[in-house]
C-alpha cells in the first residue's frame, strides 16, 4: 500500500505555484485597471501589465535562486550565514513588520468593500474584526494544511473569473480600445509602477522553500505562479477598458467589481453574478491574508523561540486590527497601500537580491 504523499509535511512544486498565484491575486485585482488607465492611453495598459509582470518574474526568479541555495535553512538562518546574525535579526524583523502591514491592508480591504457592496448598514469595524477572527483561527492550525487550502480554492476562483470574462465579451465596444499604441514609454512605465503592489507576493518563496520536497524547483515555481495572475490581469484590464472606456475606468474605485456587476447569465441560472464574484474573491483574500499572517508569525518565532505560536497570535492580532483601522477613508487607505508597496520593494526585493549577489561572491552555500 502506497504512503500518502500529503503526510510528509512537505509541499510540491505544483503547490508552490498555486500558493504564489494565490498570494499575488489579492486586493490589487479589483483596483489596478484604474491606476493603469490614469497613466496610459486607451488600450495600451496591457503593455504596462506585461512590463510589470516581466520585472516581477525576474525578481521572483532571483528570490527563488536565493532560497533554493539554502534548502535546509529558514530565512533567518541563511541571512545570518550570508550577512551575520545582527543583520539577520534586523531584516527578519522588518519582514515581520512588512507581513503584518500587508495582512492589515488585506483585512481592511475586505471591510471596505464588503460594507460598500454587501453589508451597507454594518460598521466596517465589525466586518474587519469578523474577518480577522477567521484568519486568526486558520493561522492557529497546521502550516501545511493552511498552504494546501490554496489547492482547493484557486481552481474555483479562476473558474468564476473566467465565467465573468466570457459573459462580458458581448459588452465590448471597439471604439473604447482605439487608438492602439498611442502611449509613450514613460507613460507605460508609470502604468507598470501602478501594478507594483498588485503583483507583490513572490517573496513568500524566501520562507516556504524550506518546506518543499524539491527546493531546486523554487525558481521555476515562482515563474509559473506569477504567470497565472499576469495573464489574468492582462485579460481583465482589456475587458475593463473595452466595456467602460479609459475615461470611465479612471473614475471607478473598483473597476473589476463593476465589470462583474454587469454580467447576466442567460436563462437566469445566476441572477446576481457579482454576489458569486464577491464570494470567490473573499476566498482569495482569505488565502492571501492567512499567508501573510502566517509569515508574520513565522518570522517572529524564528527570532524569539521562547514564545509559542498561540502567544504570538494573541500579540499580533490586536496590532493587525489597530493598523487596519488606522486609515479613516479610502484616500488614506490607498495612500497606505502605496507606501507599503515602496517599503516592500526595498525589504522584499532589493535587499534579498543583494544578499544573493553577496552569497555568490563569497561562495556561501547550504552546509547541511
Amino acid at each position: 500500500m502506497n504512503n500518502v504523499s500529503y503526510a510528509d509535511q512537505k509541499i510540491g512544486s505544483r503547490e508552490m505555484v498555486i500558493i504564489i498565484a494565490n498570494a499575488v491575486i489579492g486586493v490589487g485585482i479589483l483596483t489596478f485597471p484604474r491606476s493603469i488607465a490614469d497613466e496610459t492611453d486607451a488600450f495600451d495598459g496591457w503593455i504596462s501589465v506585461l512590463i510589470a509582470g516581466a520585472a516581477a518574474c525576474l525578481i521572483g526568479w532571483l528570490l527563488g535562486r536565493l532560497a533554493s541555495r539554502f534548502p535546509n535553512h529558514t530565512f533567518f538562518e541563511y541571512v545570518a550565514l550570508i550577512a551575520g546574525r545582527p543583520f539577520a535579526y534586523l531584516l527578519t524583523l522588518l519582514f515581520g513588520v512588512y507581513s503584518t502591514l500587508l495582512a492589515s491592508f488585506e483585512i481592511r480591504a475586505v471591510g471596505n468593500i464588503a460594507k460598500q457592496y454587501l453589508f451597507t448598514t454594518t460598521p466596517v469595524e465589525m466586518i474587519t474584526l469578523a474577518f480577522l477572527l477567521i484568519v486568526q483561527y486558520a493561522a492557529a492550525g497546521s502550516r501545511i494544511a493552511l498552504l494546501r487550502l490554496n489547492l482547493l480554492f484557486l481552481p474555483i476562483v479562476l473558474l468564476v473569473i473566467f465565467m465573468v470574462q466570457v459573459y462580458t465579451l458581448r459588452f465590448l465596444e471597439w471604439e473604447n480600445v482605439r487608438p492602439f499604441f498611442s502611449s509613450d514609454w514613460m507613460s507605460l512605465l508609470k502604468g507598470a509602477k501602478g501594478v507594483g503592489l498588485s503583483l507583490s507576493g513572490s517573496e513568500i518563496v524566501l520562507f516556504y522553500t524550506v518546506l518543499m520536497r524539491r527546493p531546486q524547483d523554487a525558481p521555476k515555481s515562482v515563474i509559473a505562479g506569477l504567470a497565472i495572475p499576469i495573464l489574468l490581469y492582462m485579460t481583465i484590464y482589456m475587458l475593463v477598458i473595452g466595456v467602460f472606456s479609459p475615461a470611465v475606468a479612471k473614475n471607478l474605485t473598483y473597476p473589476t467589481i463593476e465589470l462583474a456587476k454587469g454580467v447576466e447569465v442567460p436563462g437566469g441560472f445566476i441572477e446576481r453574478v457579482e454576489s458569486l464574484f464577491f464570494t470567490i474573491w473573499i476566498m482569495t483574500i482569505f488565502n492571501t491574508c492567512t499567508i501573510w499572517f502566517d509569515l508574520a508569525l513565522s518570522t517572529l518565532r524564528s527570532m524569539f523561540t521562547r514564545l509559542s505560536k498561540f502567544a504570538w497570535i494573541l500579540i499580533l492580532s490586536p496590532i493587525v486590527y489597530l493598523i487596519a483601522m488606522t486609515p479613516q477613508n479610502l484616500i488614506q487607505f490607498f495612500a497606505f497601500g502605496d507606501r507599503l508597496s515602496y517599503f516592500g520593494a526595498v525589504i522584499a526585493y532589493v535587499i534579498p537580491v543583494l544578499l544573493l549577489a553577496i552569497a555568490k561572491l563569497r561562495g556561501v552555500k547550504d552546509s547541511g
